[in-house]
């Protein structure tokens, strides 16, 4: 794994855990309101899709063990440039759905990563 690529994965997972522990006492309908909270999580998110694209760029191998690497950046792109047809219901869902898979896929590659000389 390139040196790099352990920083990257401390971002997401950073970033991932953030979102989470904003979110976790939260309703769909208190996120949709408060517009500081969403700023932020979009904020995470766009850091999560860009540091998987670097990883994507620079190691294959430990990308493709992100289930959802490609959706994941595409998601990163929508947030930066579709801002203004971002579907908060497709937020949320990431939210519940998919960012505690990609956090515990992420744990292992951090873990695995520590035990590299």
């Amino acid at each position: 794994m390139p040196p790099e690529v352990p920083k990257w994965l401390e971002d997401v997972r950073d970033a991932a855990q953030y979102i989470l522990t904003a979110t976790q006492d939260q309703s769909f309908e208190a996120f949709s309101a408060d517009r500081t909270l969403r700023q932020a999580i979009e904020r995470n998110f766009e850091i999560v899709g860009e540091a998987i694209n670097r990883i994507a760029r620079t190691d294959e191998t430990v990308a493709s063990r992100l289930t959802d690497r490609r959706r994941i950046v595409a998601f990163r792109n929508i947030l930066v440039h579709g801002y203004d047809n971002i579907d908060l219901g497709i937020v949320w869902a990431v939210i519940q759905n998919a960012l505690p898979r990609l956090l515990g896929e992420v744990e292992i590659l951090l873990e695995e990563a520590g035990d590299q000389p």
